[in-house]
């Protein structure tokens, strides 16, 4: 891996959630994802009652995530894209993912799971940030959903 490679990747593990895009009926769309990196892929866990995860299989997507609400100083975006196929975790990836939620926007969360070997991987920092710490701590916004 490219020392780019290997930093994008350490950046998405700091943080545990991201954003799938593809396109669906020919529209483009996003979807929020669990993730984590297991041996330079990237596993993603969604609920499936969306469907969005059909879109995503055996199409080429792009997934970022970014630290953007954690206060920090230093921003940045990280963006993987790959091909998306449907898999089955392993007991170590469960594990690494965690409890997920009980329900989705009133459904029961059933996950699906989709891995992305990242073919193309973008960076950008955002230095400097004089925002930080002037809207509060990142506990004082917590997520609305967890996946």
């Amino acid at each position: 891996m490219s020392p780019e490679e290997l930093h994008a990747i350490e950046l998405l593990r700091r943080v545990p959630y991201g954003r799938v895009a593809t396109s669906m009926r020919a529209l483009p769309f996003l979807a929020v994802a669990r993730h984590i990196v297991v041996d330079g892929r990237v596993v993603l866990r969604m609920h499936s009652g969306f469907g969005y995860h059909r879109a995503c299989a055996g199409s080429v997507v792009a997934y970022g995530a970014d630290n953007f609400n954690s206060g920090e100083a230093a921003l940045w975006t990280v963006q993987f894209t790959g091909t998306a196929e449907l898999v089955e975790p392993t007991t170590a990836e469960l594990e690494l993912f965690g409890p997920g939620p009980h329900f989705v926007d009133g459904e029961v969360f059933d996950p699906v799971y989709m891995r992305i070997e990242p073919q193309l991987v973008t960076v950008h920092t955002l230095p400097g940030n004089q925002a930080a710490g002037s809207r509060g701590s990142a506990a004082d916004r917590p997520y609305l959903h967890a996946l």
